[in-house]
This record gives structure tokens, C-alpha cells and sequence, in this order.
């Protein structure tokens, strides 16, 4: 019972989604980034590589490889036609290597499947590899500008901060509420952007209220880790490199790490010696 309380604190007044909406709209107004390169574009497949880049990943980081991999790969065909080590290589330095993955076989999917076009219906965008709701949200929104909801960290962060000030633990379903009461009537595409903008400026404000989520989970220290590892596995492999190097990085946690990338389909053994699938 105690743990249902937590999660639906009743709060002393309704708050007032008109305020609310204001000050989201003067801070875009005054601060928006709509200098990123995926802003400056309609094109779904665009929007479908900066999405799936972004997952888990920094503005900054994906700036210049968001660039890179649509010069190797300008067009869903041409990402579809692409080996997985030619993807991997591009994608060399974005880390969560199953993303290059799940993303060339979304293409490969979107061109069998759907004729070359990146779908906007929801059933259509949830059947495709990797494509979970946020991903299919923003693509529904920033794509064709259709009326939808869609939660990630910037989101989160305002919404808890400005409707959930006093409440140790929120979880998704309850933000959503205020997140469709927001975006009622607004225009989808300009409306997430300036929320997301909004949400950045209070953490640098306020921390980071996303961190009351239920569903955050704080990101492991990249050195030394599994995810290293793996990393450079990949790495040796697509660029045709002996893996004695890396086992000598790590012995403990080589074998773990080629079994993982094996299970995750991102590596094979063929005659005794592996290779990227």
C-alpha cells in the first residue's frame, strides 16, 4: 500500500497547464536550438538515424557522427544494401552497438516491408526492429508533425519538476497525463521541441528532477567496463585487427564480452576464428 502512495501523491491544487505552456514557449522563443541539423529537416529517415542516435547519447557526440553516417548512408536503400561491418565502422565512437544494428535492420525492414518509406502509423513503426515507444513517437512527431505523446530525459525533467515537485518517485504513466494535457492543440513538431529545450534548461537549473523517475538508472563508468570491451572488440574486427590486443586489455572480461556480442548477433565464428556478422 505504502509503495501506491508514493506513486499517486495527491497534490494541494490542480497546477495550471496554460502557465505551464507559457513559460515553455518564452524560454524556446528566447533559448530554442534549432541550429541542429535534424531540426532543419523533414525527412524520416533523417529523423529515424538522429533518433536512434540519441538514445542514451549527447547532443554533442552525435553531431558530427549524425553528419558522418548520412554521408556513408544518404538513403534508407543505401543503409538497407550496407554490410553490418560497414555500418559498424561508421558508427565506430556512438557506443550501444546494437543500435547500428537495429537501425540497418529497420532499413532493410522498411524496404520490404513498406516500399523504401518510413512508415507513421503506430503499429506500422512499433513492428520494426528496435523501434520501442519513444522512437516511435518521435518519428510520428518530428517526421509528419502528428498529434502524440512521447517521454525521454528533457521531457521528464520538466514535467516532474513543474507538475511533481514533492513527489519521491514518479513513473511514466503519470507524467503522461500532463504530458497529452500540454501538447493538447499545440503544433507536435515545434511543441516537443521547445518542451525538450525547456526540460534541458531546468537541469542545468535544478540538477536533474528526471533522477525522481522510477524508471531512471544511472549510466555505469564507461572505463574499464563490459561496454568497453565490447567496444573495442568491434572496433578490431571491423577494421580486420588480430583480438589478442584487447584480450590482453582485459582477459576477465573477453570472453563475456564475445559471448554477449554474440548472442546480440553483432559477431560470428566461422573456422575457428570470429568476425563481425
Amino acid at each position: 500500500m505504502q509503495a501506491a502512495i508514493v506513486y499517486h501523491v495527491v497534490m494541494d491544487k490542480e497546477p495550471d497547464i496554460e502557465v505551464f505552456c507559457n513559460m515553455v514557449w518564452e524560454h524556446y522563443r528566447a533559448h530554442g536550438r534549432h541550429d541542429l541539423p535534424w531540426r532543419k529537416t523533414k525527412d524520416p529517415y533523417h529523423i529515424l538515424v538522429s533518433e536512434v542516435m540519441l538514445q542514451q547519447t549527447q547532443v554533442p557526440r552525435v553531431l558530427q557522427k549524425y553528419k558522418e553516417f548520412l554521408r556513408a548512408f544518404p538513403t534508407v536503400r543505401a543503409l538497407a544494401d550496407a554490410s553490418l561491418a560497414d555500418v559498424l565502422r561508421v558508427w565506430n565512437g556512438m557506443g550501444y552497438n546494437r543500435r547500428a544494428k537495429f537501425l540497418r535492420e529497420t532499413a532493410i525492414a522498411i524496404v520490404e516491408e513498406h516500399g523504401g518509406r518510413v512508415p507513421s502509423t503506430s503499429p506500422a513503426l512499433r513492428s520494426l526492429p528496435g523501434i520501442g515507444p519513444y522512437t516511435e513517437g518521435a518519428i510520428r512527431i518530428f517526421a509528419f508533425n502528428l498529434p502524440d505523446t512521447m517521454i525521454e530525459t528533457n521531457i521528464r525533467a520538466a514535467l516532474i519538476h513543474q507538475f511533481f515537485p514533492h513527489t519521491p518517485r514518479v513513473r511514466d504513466r503519470a507524467i503522461l497525463v500532463y504530458a497529452g494535457k500540454a501538447a493538447k492543440d499545440q503544433d507536435p513538431r515545434q511543441w516537443h521541441w521547445a518542451l525538450m529545450d525547456y526540460g534541458a534548461h531546468i537541469k542545468k537549473l535544478h540538477g536533474n528532477p528526471a533522477r525522481k523517475s522510477a524508471h531512471h538508472a544511472k549510466q555505469s563508468k564507461f572505463e574499464g567496463s563490459l561496454r568497453q570491451v565490447r567496444g573495442a572488440i568491434l572496433r578490431a574486427l571491423s577494421g580486420g585487427e588480430s583480438l589478442l590486443k584487447v584480450r590482453l586489455l582485459s582477459p576477465e572480461k573477453f570472453e563475456q564480452a564475445l559471448a554477449g556480442l554474440a548472442r546480440d548477433g553483432l559477431i560470428k565464428k566461422e573456422r575457428g576464428k570470429w568476425g563481425i556478422a
